[in-house]
């Protein structure tokens, strides 16, 4: 956080090769957990946004971006699905938008129970003041608990943080091998892959780890404005194939996902599919 003149700027290292500046309005919460600092902020051009550790997570301008397609994608490939776990995803959103299908349960598995406090109360455009009986939250480490995972999921979506600390350990095969071994045989399995522009190599290495463990895997992408260099990845794999359907899709009151968008998802930019799948 640094004030310039008589406004505040919350100025946010990527990889060390590229700064963003977001000149703020006002800190609407801040407190440190015992995982991290957390912080909602309003900003000028993307609203209240979710900080952790000083980097931008999600805001009330595109949040409805990431979760709907890391939600609607793989809930709209599975022919029925009805038990969906969530690893991570603090800020409700994807909890909220997996509530927009008629599922029975949805396990929510988040390790900072603060971040869930904070973004129900303060970042209603993302959490939506989520408020669903279908919904369980489970505060625990996600690592721990999909090696302990009885249950089986149709759905498991992976809503994490950076590739840094204790979150490196969320991109790499032996948790997706847990993942795949909580799945039901036509489960789907989601996780974000970073960014196909400055992280190749994150989401080459996780499509590469998909591809050893599902028979069938795949990259997808959306355009999210927040996130450095907007282009943002997808990794999704299956047991089983999986395909979307003829059939229209119902209206689920999304602002940026509908099928043209989930088919056009998959249809790579060239020089991505030379840099992931090449």
């Amino acid at each position: 956080m640094q004030k310039i003149d008589s406004d505040y700027w919350l100025i946010e290292q990527d990889r060390g090769n590229l700064t963003v500046s977001y000149r703020l309005k006002e800190i609407i919460f801040s407190e440190k957990s015992t995982f991290q600092h957390v912080m909602i902020a309003d900003s000028y051009d993307f609203g209240r946004m979710l900080i952790l550790d000083g980097v931008v997570q999600t805001t009330a301008l595109d949040g409805h971006i990431y979760n709907e397609m890391i939600s609607h994608v793989p809930l709209f490939l599975h022919k029925n699905p009805e038990k969906v776990l969530i690893i991570g995803g603090g800020d409700c959103g994807a909890a909220k938008e997996v509530t927009k299908h008629s599922v029975k349960e949805v396990h929510m598995v988040e390790i900072d129970e603060l971040v869930v406090t904070a973004c129900s109360k303060l970042l209603p455009e993302v959490s939506g003041n989520l408020s669903d009986p279908r919904v369980s939250f489970i505060f625990a480490d996600g690592i721990e608990f999909a090696k302990n995972a009885e249950l089986e999921y149709d759905v498991i979506i992976v809503d994490s943080s950076d590739p840094e600390g204790p979150a490196e350990q969320l991109f790499e095969i032996e948790f997706y091998q847990h993942l795949k071994n909580a799945l039901k045989d036509d489960g789907i399995l989601v996780c974000q892959s970073q960014s196909p522009l400055f992280q190749p190599n994150i989401t080459r290495k996780t499509f590469n780890s998909f591809q050893e463990l599902f028979a069938y895997a795949d990259v997808y992408y959306a355009v999210v404005p927040t996130y450095p260099g907007g282009f943002w990845s997808f990794t999704i794999g299956s047991k089983s194939p999986f395909a979307i359907s003829n059939d229209p899709l119902p209206d689920l009151g999304t602002k940026y996902f509908n099928k043209e968008i989930m088919i056009n998802s998959f249809q790579l930019p060239e020089f991505l599919s030379e840099k992931i799948k090449y």
